[in-house]
């Protein structure tokens, strides 16, 4: 079980990350409105840069879990890792967004640095969540799982930074979901 503080702060940055985006919330900030002082947040954790991350996976991992029951029951394999791989990516893209902002992410340098943690995190994540499916993991080999997520990590992150409007975002989606996505799976199943 999460300390009581460390739940607090979380909470603290969720709120104020989704209300003012992570480049305009403070430390100062995020600690009085967990209703702590900034050396507690500070014991917590390291940097601001630390629980936004941990804000990401925590929610991340319990989407990634719901989105995994919910569809174990699917038709047969590949529209399971279908439907998955392109609900996980829209919601680390939407995650993404709603926390930090895209534009944020494509103009710092440190951003970026952290949206590689930040995807191979995501990587791992999936593929734990996929290898404890005793479905999956009886019949797809784990190099072929990595293959397939990450080349749909890698697509999706790299449309998240070349779109311009949401509506490129939504384009971009549904150029995955039928052009790309059907042939990854395909290769994955081989």
């Amino acid at each position: 079980m999460e300390d009581k503080i460390v739940i607090a702060i979380k909470k603290s940055a969720r709120e104020l990350f989704r209300k003012y985006g992570y480049n305009k919330t403070s430390v100062n900030e995020l600690a009085k409105n967990a209703c702590i002082a900034k050396a507690t947040f500070y014991k917590y954790f390291a940097s601001k840069e630390l629980i936004l991350h941990a804000v990401l996976m925590d929610y991340i991992e319990e989407n990634v879990s719901d989105i995994l029951n919910k569809h174990v029951n699917e038709k047969d394999l590949a529209t399971f890792l279908a439907n998955t791989i392109l609900k996980v990516s829209r919601v680390t893209y939407t995650v993404c967004n709603e926390f930090v902002g895209w534009e944020f992410l494509r103009e710092s340098a440190n951003a970026q640095e952290y949206l590689k943690i930040l995807s191979d995190d995501l990587e791992f994540l999936l593929l734990r969540s996929f290898m404890q499916n005793e479905t999956i993991s009886a019949t797809i080999p784990e190099e072929r799982l990595t293959f397939l997520i990450k080349c749909s990590k890698n697509i999706v992150f790299s449309f998240a930074f070349t779109a311009v409007s949401v509506g490129d975002v939504r384009k971009n989606f549904i150029s995955f979901q039928k052009d790309m996505l059907p042939y990854l799976v395909e290769a994955t199943l081989l």
